[in-house]
């Protein structure tokens, strides 16, 4: 065993049935988060409270600036906690209020001025993120510890996911079928004001209750997870610990590769109920078959992902998953500009992009199943090359690229909507043809690239299963 550490090598072992349900629950949390943000966050403070896109863009992106300073502090800091409630716990009950709080606040800006409106917006932005991450790092960070199994990190991560999309879909069918729904006078319930702080509520209590069942659910396994020494010193000491370990190409591979995944994930959010409503004409009752449909995809990635990731691998699953998103998100729209996707009210249209739909959501969560799972077999690559684990700073890393969501992605989608000059107050029929064409131009354009560098970056990751068990196997010899 190394000098000075109690017990540093998680065992190679499947996890009970009841601790995989409470870990992948409490993703529920940045389900609601993540949709809310994605989906919403943009419409709402251009359609709704009618400040310019681009602006709005600006703020949420000024906010993921200070969360590249803000995630590896708190990566760091859980690392080194050492508490009679272990490492992350603390860190995931602590999150639980403020969270709910500034979900709130977020979506209930007062009545000020346009500058000052902005300025609740990034103020609430920042609340809502920073207390994401003093959950959602720590308990990443637990899939590396719960077990070294290269194959039962990867069932575990599939289990998040589930729980993070199942959250997140089932808010979204709520805001669609009970929040914002049209009032007297109004044709779109999307610009129903008062229907959001609905939505507020309801997604706040959804994620306080999420985070303490996890917590609470997983509590049982603190005595299990590794506790490594502390090297004594300060801030200093911290620094040095980050940087050694972001020095790992293994990481900065799988950071490129989700920056551009998860950038696109941003954008297809904060534009989808554009597509939705203006390009495609849904109609309400029509989003209670999309939520039903994504998650049909998001199934399909729970079991694919890991299957096919047994079969060819990680790196090359995640690979041919992400391009296969960019081919299937970019295909409706270029068939609609050929004049050759049926147009919207024909039978056909829906049945058509409804399959597409099923099939890009599946392998676009499956990447983000892989993505998580090779980012905890990153932790014992840097352990045998540095010799400490640093599950919190790599799992901050990767979290941050997940943000990038709704700040890339959002900044990126203000722009495609100012370069197109789509109007504010817009309604359904009213937006001229050649805006939609260059919106939708723009949008499938740029998912397409986005997605084939991920693609080209997820190739270069250098290891795979056989590396991964005999790295193990000799940190368990030295133990």
């Amino acid at each position: 065993m190394r000098s000075g550490d109690a017990h540093a090598l998680p065992p190679v072992r499947r996890i009970a049935a009841a601790t995989t349900l409470a870990y992948g629950f409490g993703a529920v949390a940045y389900g609601v988060k993540d949709n809310g943000f994605g989906t919403f966050l943009l419409l709402f403070y251009n359609q709704v409270v009618g400040l310019p896109s681009a602006q709005v863009g600006f703020v949420v992106m000024c906010a993921l600036l200070l969360d590249a300073v803000i995630d590896p502090m708190i990566g760091v800091a859980s690392d080194r906690t050492r508490s009679r409630w272990g490492r992350r716990h603390p860190w995931m009950y602590a999150a639980a209020l403020p969270i709910a709080l500034g979900w709130v606040a977020l979506w209930n800006p007062p009545a000020l001025s346009s500058g000052w409106t902005l300025a609740w917006l990034f103020g609430a932005a920042v609340v809502v993120r920073t207390a994401v991450s003093a959950y959602e790092v720590p308990s990443q960070a637990l899939t590396p510890e719960l077990t070294a199994d290269y194959d039962e990190r990867t069932r575990i991560t599939a289990y998040r996911y589930i729980f993070g999309w199942t959250g997140g879909l089932l808010m979204l069918l709520a805001a669609y079928q009970l929040f914002l729904v049209p009032e007297s006078g109004q044709t779109n319930g999307l610009l129903n004001r008062d229907g959001y702080r609905g939505f507020a509520i309801a997604g706040a209590a959804a994620m306080f209750v999420a985070i303490l069942v996890s917590a609470i659910g997983t509590h049982r396994e603190i005595a299990r997870l590794p506790r490594p020494a502390i090297e004594p010193g300060g801030v200093g000491t911290a620094f040095r610990e980050l940087t050694g370990a972001v020095r790992s190409r293994p990481f900065l591979i799988l950071m490129a590769a989700g920056l551009f995944a998860y950038t696109n994930q941003g954008i297809s959010f904060a534009l989808s109920n554009y597509l939705y409503t203006f390009v495609w004409r849904f109609e309400t009752a029509t989003f209670a078959w999309l939520a039903a449909v994504l998650f049909a995809g998001v199934v399909i990635a729970f079991v694919g992902a890991p299957a096919l990731a047994r079969v060819i691998g990680k790196p090359r699953a995640a690979a041919s998953m992400i391009a296969a998103a960019g081919v299937l998100q970019a295909t409706p729209f270029a068939l609609r500009l050929a004049e050759l996707f049926p147009e919207p009210g024909e039978p056909a249209m829906l049945p058509i992009l409804f399959a597409i739909y099923t099939l890009n959501t599946a392998v676009s969560v499956g990447t983000a199943i892989l993505g998580a799972s090779m980012m905890a077999d990153v932790v014992e690559h840097s352990e045998v090359r540095t010799g400490k684990r640093s599950e919190g700073v790599f799992f901050a890393g990767a979290f941050f690229v997940q943000k990038c969501t709704s700040g890339i992605g959002i900044f990126v989608s203000g722009l495609i909507l100012a370069a197109v000059g789509f109007p504010e107050g817009a309604k359904p029929g009213q937006v001229g043809a050649a805006t939609l064409d260059w919106l939708t131009i723009l949008f499938a354009g740029t998912y397409l690239a986005l997605s084939l560098t991920a693609a080209w970056l997820f190739l270069r990751f250098p290891f795979g299963a056989a590396e991964h068990r005999a790295r193990v196997e000799a940190l368990a010899a030295a133990d």
